[in-house]
């Protein structure tokens, strides 16, 4: 369904449903793919993230034709489902979370290269994406912490950071973005 533009969030995450579907909208004829994506795991020593959701990825980041496979789920106490197992694509792409501040919303936008996974993952058979953050993980994952940045986001390879400060100009909303140039102190009093 998210590859025909519905929106999702998981555990009931409505503001990543709704950028979800406003975001692949705006995709819709571009090349790439876009939507929800879940930060699973972190490489420290390779500087890499991992993302992955247990069922709910969309099949347009597949970069071969997906397989579907049933394994138990661990959860819930039900049979095991049927899902979709691929590796993601690979080049520049921008992960986006929204985030309620009481008051007002805020965009929290970061550049990211998706990578190829370094080696086969037989023991975790879900869709998966893995990237780079730009300037770094350390860098781009403190100042994400930094920003109140959530672990669900909308993934896009069709997008760009522009076309999302340009959504945010038009719809009045506050953005925070992380790319090469980050630098923590200056990010740091930029937010406060």
């Amino acid at each position: 369904m998210m590859a025909k533009g519905y929106g999702f969030g998981a555990e009931g995450d409505y503001k990543t449903a709704a950028l979800g579907a406003v975001l692949w909208k705006m995709a819709e004829c571009r090349e790439g793919a876009t939507g929800f994506m879940e930060d699973y795991t972190y490489d420290f020593a390779q500087g890499l993230v991992l993302g992955a959701h247990m069922l709910e990825v969309s099949p347009a980041f597949a970069a071969e034709k997906p397989r579907v496979e049933v394994h138990p789920l661990g959860i819930g106490g039900k049979q095991p489902p049927a899902r979709l197992v691929f590796d993601g694509v690979e080049g520049e792409a921008i992960a986006v979370c929204m985030i309620d501040l009481g008051d007002r919303f805020r965009l929290v936008a970061a550049e990211i290269e998706l990578v190829r996974l370094p080696k086969e993952m037989p023991n975790l058979p879900v869709a998966r994406l893995m990237w780079k953050v730009k300037p770094s993980l350390e860098v781009g994952a403190a100042a994400w912490i930094y920003a109140g940045g959530g672990h669900h986001t909308v993934v896009s390879n069709a997008l760009t950071m522009d076309d999302i400060r340009l959504f945010a100009k038009l719809t009045q909303t506050e953005i925070i973005t992380i790319d090469e140039s980050t630098n923590l102190d200056t990010f740091q009093l930029m937010l406060r």
